[in-house]
């Protein structure tokens, strides 16, 4: 009898074995981020984490705070550089950089949906993160790509594809 009461409480105190990884959780939280994203055509997000697994800061592709969305273009393609998107909308992963107010991010980890561009790569490696985990690459053969993986090469900033599991995380909110 004991030995049966011994076996029922041992499955009872039994880990779940299907809980999410860590790049899981951390690419999950970047790609949330990047929901919040007005961008009609782009929505990428961003994600910081310690050494020891703590989330330090998140950002989204935007405009600045003040500018409002309502006032500044989300075109991709306009006559001039200025009736498009990008001389002002600030980059995740710049985003989540400035929104960072606990000091140094010396050794972090970021995961980010799209690979980051080459200002944001300047901006990674000033601040001294250390690792990329990035979902998509699709603009790998553009020249901001290619300045990027040549600089965070240069500066010993380790960056690799998150492989997906194929689980499905849904949310009911």
């Amino acid at each position: 009898m004991y030995g049966k009461y011994a076996k029922e409480r041992e499955q009872v105190y039994m880990k779940r074995q299907d809980y999410i990884s860590w790049d899981e959780y951390f690419m999950g939280v970047s790609m949330l981020s990047g929901m919040r994203s007005k961008d009609p055509n782009t929505q990428v997000g961003a994600c910081i984490v310690s050494q020891d697994n703590k989330i330090l800061s998140m950002g989204y592709n935007g405009f600045p705070k003040g500018c409002s969305d309502d006032e500044f273009p989300w075109a991709r393609e306009g006559e001039n550089t200025l009736d498009t998107k990008y001389p002002f909308v600030t980059h995740s992963e710049l985003n989540a950089i400035l929104n960072y107010r606990g000091g140094s991010l010396e050794g972090a980890k970021i995961y980010v949906s799209l690979f980051p561009c080459n200002e944001c790569a300047k901006a990674i490696i000033q601040a001294g993160i250390k690792t990329i985990v990035y979902d998509s690459d699709k603009y790998a053969d553009s020249p901001t790509t290619k300045a990027s993986k040549r600089m965070l090469d240069a500066a010993g900033v380790r960056y690799y594809k998150y492989q997906r599991t194929g689980r499905e995380i849904c949310l009911n909110v």
